[in-house]
């Protein structure tokens, strides 16, 4: 696809959205990096669901580590893999206190590290905590993306690394979000 045709692409999801942003309901950083955790194989509006009593029982690292996995699991278990997911946010609180004092960094290879966390958990992080340039490649995105011809790639890192060559710096922030909702249309 050439630049013109992407760029067109990109108007018309800029038109229909202007500010893009998460549809996770969070008031932390911490919170968000949680609930993006939770999201893994889940809708946001689930997500949404559990941590609205989660985050007011347990609002901090340290109130959700205290939580321990079974109370974790008991605010959770709505969500897919809530076993897992409870395991790896509890490891993450660990960490987050123990090497980090409680405040989530905004480096990728740090967050790479948390249990649970991986590319494209730490993309979502950095660009909506941190307002860093990235492009957070999902499902919905890899899909979106190879359909449309932005990218034709096998894999979501692939696909990423294309979208970044494809699409102009100042639009990262914002396009995996349109392709997102242009997805889910």
């Amino acid at each position: 696809m050439n630049a013109a045709k992407r760029a067109e692409i990109f108007k018309r999801l800029r038109a229909g959205n202007p500010a893009p942003t998460t549809e996770l309901e969070y008031a932390t950083t911490f919170q968000l990096l949680i609930a993006v955790i939770l999201s893994a194989q889940a809708t946001d509006k689930s997500v949404n669901l559990a941590t609205r009593r989660l985050f007011a029982d347990a609002p901090t690292p340290q109130a959700m580590l205290a939580l321990g996995e079974d109370g974790l699991s008991d605010h959770i278990n709505r969500i897919g893999l809530y076993h897992t997911k409870a395991k790896n946010v509890i490891a993450t609180c660990r960490d987050l206190i123990e090497r980090h004092k409680g405040v989530v960094p905004h480096d990728r290879t740090a967050l790479e590290a948390f249990p649970g966390v991986g590319r494209k958990t730490a993309n979502v992080v950095l660009n909506v905590a941190f307002n860093q340039p990235t492009i957070a490649v999902d499902t919905h995105v890899f899909r979106v993306s190879n359909r449309l011809g932005l990218a034709d790639a096998p894999d979501v890192l692939k696909t990423e690394h294309q979208l970044m060559q494809n699409i102009p710096q100042s639009q990262w922030s914002r396009a995996h979000h349109w392709l997102i909702y242009h997805g889910r249309r």
